[in-house]
């Protein structure tokens, strides 16, 4: 029974992966998840003003009628989450979740205080960001990292 309800809930779910860095987490998600839908989502950070630009967004296209969950492995600044979730929003799905691996207290208080309605889902919390807006001790570019592009 319960196999059945997580299916069900399952099939009304759309991954949204923040490229490129989020694009492991959402490997692991559908190994777990199927059925789920898929969206995309492509942010780039401006290295003076650390504001995000937004490059690329495609998502099913019954998103009202689905939830979604967010897959970035980092919340430095918050800026980028905050443009993902504003945009994703202007889609009207049933409900937004954020999840990240690794996050830095700064990010997590911006973030909260322009979506106080969203949800996080954040694995671990590291001490601050440095001048670059990198999350120190951290990680550096996640997907620089994964993609050996730096």
């Amino acid at each position: 029974m319960m196999n059945a309800l997580m299916l069900a809930r399952e099939k009304k779910l759309v991954l949204v992966c923040v490229m490129r860095a989020g694009q492991r987490i959402l490997d692991g998600m559908l190994e777990l998840m199927p059925s789920a839908r898929v969206g995309h989502i492509g942010l780039s950070r401006d290295p003076k003003t650390l504001i995000a630009v937004e490059y690329y967004f495609k998502v099913p296209h019954d998103v009202d009628q689905r939830d979604m969950l967010v897959v970035d492995p980092m919340l430095a600044t918050g800026n980028s989450a905050v443009a993902d979730v504003e945009r994703l929003k202007s889609t009207n799905p049933l409900s937004i979740k954020f999840v990240c691996l690794l996050a830095a207290p700064k990010g997590i208080k911006h973030f909260c205080e322009i979506h106080p309605d969203m949800p996080l889902y954040i694995a671990a919390i590291d001490e601050h960001l440095d001048e670059h807006g990198y999350i120190i001790p951290g990680l550096g570019d996640a997907g620089d990292r994964l993609f050996g592009t730096k």
